[in-house]
């Protein structure tokens, strides 16, 4: 029996001797709750040890190697320990020695079973909230995914998907990974925050990267694109092709990306002279149908609108199809422009003026916040992070 590290700090370590003095108050912790040897060891943990200590490739490797590499470098055992553990306080010779000697004699590290000697787990979370139809109305939680993984994998960790979406309490889901020790840090898309698991979060102190701004004033550490600059990215595209009649049509007014789109555009158009008026403004329930109907009845005003932007390329499947109905043509007479590029956006015609957000990059950037504040827990991180860009298509070009 013994406490996480006993058989692998090493005895000239001070770090040994601290462990002596954690063990000796657990067992007064022990004594104090009557748990005896004999409650733990078990027969069932005898058996969890022993598949423990296999997929950790057993304690002989690190007796067969260690010895090994100091002696090619010329170096004692404690000093391969402290580079292979990147101690700062070697020089840079000895370390160059110490990589030369692992290289030549083809040594790889066990990560887990130096993860598991240091109470870690390079285990992260990913915490969101996937429903059915989630792949058609929001492609880009899976490329944020991805960028996510690629940076963890880079620095060995490994991502765990938690999906809150069955969930009746989340804050459940989010104590378990907090108190149960099966993760080193929580990364959750915005869609999956709200204040109550905000709380449970700070109060812990746990490491956490939100993806998105959160919709509420808190010290949550967060990453995002600026949707309101994207939004002044179109007014600025629409007003340089000389369109100044500019219809929005978004999601409901709850959407925060939505809002924050609108907002940049609003801004974007009034900085340059021109007011968007409340019947230029669209809301729908997310779907194309309903963004049809609202087009529709912009298209019926006695002085419909010369362009429409559409907050996704959803809403402008709608659109076009109102558009196209009424016998119009784009973008001769109604320019059309949306934002990101969507698995289906190369199919859909004409091809849309796009104002694209590289979010693969922001789940890039995420995961490298994640590992910057596994490394400084005390690290507030609050940033925005790719910029938009412009994707010329089809759907709008400068009026004659």
């Amino acid at each position: 029996m013994g406490l996480p590290g006993n058989g692998t700090i090493p005895a000239v370590f001070a770090e040994r001797v601290r462990l002596a003095k954690k063990a000796g108050i657990q067992v007064m912790e022990m004594w104090k709750r009557d748990i005896k040897p004999r409650d733990i060891m078990t027969d069932a943990n005898f058996r969890n040890a022993l598949a423990c200590d296999m997929a950790l490739g057993c304690s002989t490797n690190s007796i067969l190697h260690l010895p090994a590499i100091a002696n090619e470098a010329g170096v004692s055992k404690s000093t391969v320990s402290k580079v292979l553990n990147h101690w700062t306080t070697i020089s840079p010779a000895t370390v160059e020695k110490v990589h030369a000697a692992i290289e030549k004699l083809h040594y790889t590290p066990n990560s887990r079973a130096v993860s598991f000697a240091k109470g870690a787990t390079s285990n992260i979370v990913y915490l969101t909230n996937l429903e059915k139809d989630t792949a058609y109305r929001n492609p880009h939680m899976f490329d944020i995914m991805c960028g996510v993984h690629h940076t963890l994998s880079e620095n060995n960790y490994s991502l765990t998907l938690v999906n809150t979406s069955e969930e009746h309490y989340p804050g459940e889901k989010v104590s378990e990974v907090i108190t149960s020790g099966s993760s080193d840090g929580l990364i959750i898309h915005g869609s999956a925050i709200n204040k109550e698991i905000a709380n449970l979060i700070l109060d812990a102190g746990f490491p956490h990267i939100i993806i998105g701004h959160p919709s509420f004033e808190s010290r949550l550490c967060w990453v995002d694109t600026n949707h309101a600059l994207a939004g002044e990215y179109a007014a600025a595209h629409m007003i340089a092709c000389g369109y100044t009649d500019v219809a929005f049509i978004g999601e409901r007014k709850t959407d925060y990306i939505s809002a924050q789109r609108q907002k940049g555009f609003m801004a974007g158009m009034l900085d340059r002279g021109f007011h968007i008026p409340a019947a230029r403004i669209g809301n729908t329930d997310s779907s194309c149908q309903h963004a049809y109907s609202v087009t529709s009845d912009m298209l019926t005003q006695p002085v419909p609108p010369r362009a429409i932007v559409c907050e996704n390329n959803t809403l402008a499947l709608g659109v076009i199809q109102a558009v196209k109905d009424r016998q119009l043509s784009i973008p001769d007479d109604i320019a059309i422009l949306t934002f990101d590029v969507y698995p289906y956006s190369s199919i859909i015609d004409p091809q849309l003026t796009i104002v694209d957000i590289n979010v693969y990059d922001t789940g890039v950037q995420a995961g490298s916040m994640m590992i910057r504040k596994l490394q400084n827990p005390e690290l507030l991180i609050q940033s925005y992070t790719t910029l938009p860009v412009i994707i010329q298509g089809e759907s709008t070009r400068p009026l004659t």
